[in-house]
């Protein structure tokens, strides 16, 4: 099984690059931004306390983001792996990722983070949001939230999966297919 965490601050391409990756891998794709979109356009209860927090730039509390990713891997356990989009986003829930995957005796193959200048992110993010409908991605303030939140609080997880030597760093400004050429040079490089 090769199990992916597809990582980078909002804007960095990972929606985008992972929809290539799950077909070229027969991978599953689990976004937990989709997850969480669908809960808010279905009015559950985990999408209103996830919209407040959205809304607001904010991260989503670690416990209702590990439960919900817990479900998508249960329903999935006969695929070829699983890309992890938007998770994990601090220790805690990389720990817990661990110990989930490491019940059905696999592991995270890779971390692949892909690597984008914040203007060229803003730029990104704000284009997206005249198009999407996303508010998270309409106002230049929560925009730059986001991704200072990204650098206090996720970031971090570089040095994580470094130290088990499963960090991949990815150029990740250029088209879509020469990102994505770059992006399956290191999967295919996995043991």
């Amino acid at each position: 099984m090769k199990n992916l965490v597809l990582f980078g601050p909002p804007g960095a391409g990972k929606g985008t690059q992972a929809a290539f990756l799950k077909e070229t891998y027969g991978l599953i794709h689990i976004s937990t931004g989709d997850v969480f979109r669908f809960n808010i356009k279905n009015e559950t209860e985990l999408g209103t306390l996830a919209k407040s927090f959205m809304d607001k730039g904010e991260l989503v509390p670690d416990q209702v983001t590990i439960d919900m990713l817990s479900a998508e891997v249960a329903k999935n356990l006969d695929s070829k792996g699983f890309i992890f989009d938007g998770f994990p986003r601090n220790v805690l829930q990389a720990e817990a990722l661990d110990v989930l995957l490491d019940s059905y005796d696999t592991e995270i193959s890779a971390m692949i983070a892909l690597e984008v200048d914040d203007e060229v992110l803003v730029e990104r993010l704000l284009k997206r949001g005249e198009t999407s409908g996303r508010p998270d991605d309409a106002n230049d303030t929560v925009v730059r939230n986001r991704i200072k939140i990204y650098y206090n609080e996720t970031a971090i997880l570089k040095s994580y999966y470094a130290a088990k030597d499963k960090y991949f760093g990815v150029d990740g400004v250029g088209s879509v297919e020469d990102i994505t050429v770059r992006l399956n040079a290191v999967i295919d490089s996995l043991k």
